[in-house]
């Protein structure tokens, strides 16, 4: 909690503020034409030496280096490099491998489904074989750059053992997208991983208005994506780099809270006649293999289940929710909900896909009563869309008297 509040900050009682201003130049006046080693310096290193220009927006920024600190002191991390998505954060992570001659990627599904398409088409050079947590040995060869999981997974809540994974891989580094966890219930660094990632738009944001990604990492690893990132330009605005250091500050107390309000929403949803399954973790069966327990803090406010019916009756609990916001995206203060397999993860492969009755619920700052009510009104209005309840057959045997 403390973290959240001052990382990244200390800085600022020399400087005589009490919040960090809001640098938007876009470039910096250089000594004499002498600007290159500052260039370089700020391209790789990441920070500027004493007396150095900035020289370019693209190459650093204050605000987004404060950021970063925070953020790598919550992860425990060595540094952090933040992009302006999270697409632009793991697309730089893929486009390091190939820089490096190690073009290979391992993937363990469910992945988020622009990442799933990401891996899937090779669009960046890189290729890929998908393979499940338990045989990530068998799967790496001499040119994999990364074994690339989710946990918890989106959409469908799926654990990973991320030691397990860490130890099966051995040299090759193992990147974790902690989006759902966020570094207050889980630091996959401290676990084995060499990078973890987030969409910074999600929890980190927590509010909906800005779109951002960010790698907690070695000093190693920030050099090469500092590398990529100048180059390619995805640097995160310094509005909103602002934003998510503010963001930062409240994390923990935003994440509790979902998470105490996720628990009876799922309780109910786990008891209703129309829900098939539900996939939380803090639910009595669900972390059958104590994954959860060992490598999180807590079982977070995400979640899945299944409507019974199908498509139509899944569609139908969406299109009828008023409070709960029907829309992609999550870890806002409000609750939302969506239908991955038409939505998020369209373009996923069919073997990988989340079922068509599938809904993911992003639980939000409201009080769990008013949700449940949301959620129990949307689903009555599914009702005639799902099939009856199976009804017991009446015993039709005749006993024989003695």
């Amino acid at each position: 909690m403390t973290n959240a509040v001052h990382a990244g900050r200390e800085d600022l009682t020399a400087l005589g503020v009490h919040v960090a201003g809001i640098d938007q130049s876009t470039t910096y006046p250089v000594t004499g034409v002498q600007g290159g080693d500052s260039y370089e310096q700020m391209a790789t290193r990441g920070r500027p030496r004493p007396g150095d220009s900035y020289v370019y927006q693209r190459l650093w920024n204050p605000n987004v280096h404060r950021f970063e600190r925070g953020l790598a002191t919550m992860e425990g991390a060595e540094e952090a490099v933040a992009f302006s998505t999270g697409m632009a954060a793991i697309s730089a992570v893929l486009l390091a491998c190939v820089a490096a001659g190690k073009p290979h990627i391992v993937g363990v599904r469910p992945h988020y489904g622009g990442t799933d398409h990401l891996l899937a088409t090779g669009l960046l050079g890189t290729r890929v074989t998908f393979t499940t947590p338990d045989a990530v040995a068998d799967a790496i060869e001499a040119d994999t750059g990364l074994v690339l999981i989710e946990s918890p997974g989106n959409p469908t809540i799926d654990l990973i053992d991320i030691a397990d994974v860490a130890r099966q891989a051995g040299d090759v580094p193992v990147a974790v997208d902690n989006t759902f966890a966020t570094p207050v219930l889980q630091q996959p660094l401290a676990l084995g991983a060499a990078i973890s990632l987030h969409s910074a738009t999600k929890y980190i944001g927590g509010h909906g208005d800005l779109l951002g990604g960010v790698v907690a990492t070695s000093t190693e690893w920030a050099t090469r994506l500092r590398q990529v990132r100048a180059i390619t330009g995805g640097l995160l605005a310094p509005t909103s780099a602002y934003q998510l250091h503010r963001g930062l500050q409240t994390l923990p107390v935003r994440v509790l809270q979902q998470q105490a309000n996720a628990r009876p929403v799922a309780a109910f949803l786990a008891e209703h006649d129309l829900v098939e399954w539900v996939r939380y973790p803090g639910l009595p069966a669900g972390d059958p293999d104590g994954i959860a327990a060992r490598q999180m803090a807590g079982p977070g406010a995400m979640m899945a289940f299944a409507v019974k019916g199908g498509f139509d009756a899944a569609a139908a609990v969406a299109e009828h929710v008023r409070l709960i916001v029907n829309a992609v995206s999550l870890g806002g203060v409000d609750t939302l909900i969506q239908h991955p397999a038409a939505l998020t993860h369209r373009p996923v492969a069919s073997e990988a896909k989340p079922g068509e009755d599938v809904l993911r619920l992003s639980i939000g700052l409201e009080n769990p009563d008013d949700v449940i009510a949301d959620l129990r009104q949307a689903l009555e209005a599914a009702r005639d869309l799902s099939p009856e309840p199976a009804r017991e057959e009446p015993n039709l045997r005749v006993a024989v008297r003695a």
